[in-house]
């Protein structure tokens, strides 16, 4: 990508930034917030950090919205100040259509883990495009199950093969007949008593911490950048043969430049798949 501005300059939006540079996946980083100098130093902090860790990345500083005309991508991440730092509410909604106004044409994605309604409200009041406006903290929440089922089955994290739906915290539903480990089914490797362990941790894994959000959303925008197969979990707007229109929930999607690709429909025992219908039809 050639440049991607990152809206907040908060923890998640300072940790977002580093990674999106150390990891090269754009030549131009723009961090925005209205505490200008804070912006400034984070970015001047990312930058003089680069001769040690050999990226090339410009990164800049900035108060101007405007930044985000031409932008390959734009992120809503946390800001500085504010009793609610992430981007939502009534004021997310603002920011949302106004910088789709200015760039019809990035996609926008959502890092905070208090945006899913955000996401919801953009699609269903605002218009949005299900394709373009979307939510990666669902990525963090998978990757903090996979360490989990990791421990639990004494493997490394790579070994590890799953998908997570739903919505949290008290909806996240793992598909563990579909799930691997060391290329087993799950449900072979693990007991029924490890596995109903694991059910019962996963609505205190939410929300996860802005490190593991940062690395979500670096990686759903490398993938992207390369036009990978790669599945991510993602908060998507579902269609209306998924469920009801504009619902948002966690699902599997693979993405290219300009947003979602295309939503990977999962094979689902009939439990999840009712629990699945019950929240995309609440």
């Amino acid at each position: 990508m050639r440049s991607i501005v990152i809206l907040g300059a908060g923890e998640l939006g300072g940790a977002l930034a580093r990674q999106l540079a150390a990891k090269n996946v754009a030549s131009r980083i723009v961090i925005v917030d209205e505490a200008r100098t804070v912006a400034e130093g984070k970015a001047l902090d990312i930058r003089q950090a680069s001769p040690i860790d050999g990226y090339h990345a410009e990164v800049v500083g900035s108060s101007d919205e405007s930044t985000v005309v031409g932008a390959d991508a734009i992120v809503l991440a946390d800001r500085t100040s504010g009793s609610a730092a992430e981007w939502q509410g009534d004021l997310g909604l603002a920011l949302v259509q106004r910088v789709a106004y200015l760039n019809p044409g990035a996609m926008i994605v959502c890092a905070g883990a208090m945006q899913v309604e955000l996401v919801e409200r953009g699609v269903r009041e605002a218009g949005m495009h299900r394709a373009r406006l979307f939510g990666s903290a669902a990525e963090g929440l998978r990757s903090a199950i996979v360490a989990m089922t990791a421990l639990e089955a004494g493997c490394n994290p790579s070994e590890v093969s799953l998908i997570v739906i739903g919505r949290p915290p008290n909806e996240i539903i793992v598909p563990w007949d579909e799930a691997a480990i060391g290329g087993r089914r799950a449900t072979v490797v693990l007991s029924a008593a490890s596995v109903a362990r694991l059910d019962g941790r996963l609505p205190r894994l939410w929300p996860p911490g802005p490190l593991t959000l940062a690395s979500a959303a670096a990686r759903l925008l490398a993938v992207a950048d390369r036009r990978g197969r790669d599945g991510l979990s993602v908060f998507v707007a579902t269609p209306r043969d998924v469920g009801e229109a504009g619902r948002v929930a966690m699902m599997p999607v693979t993405v290219g430049p300009a947003g979602v690709v295309q939503l990977l429909a999962p094979t689902l025992s009939t439990r999840d798949r009712v629990r699945l219908d019950t929240v995309l039809r609440r």
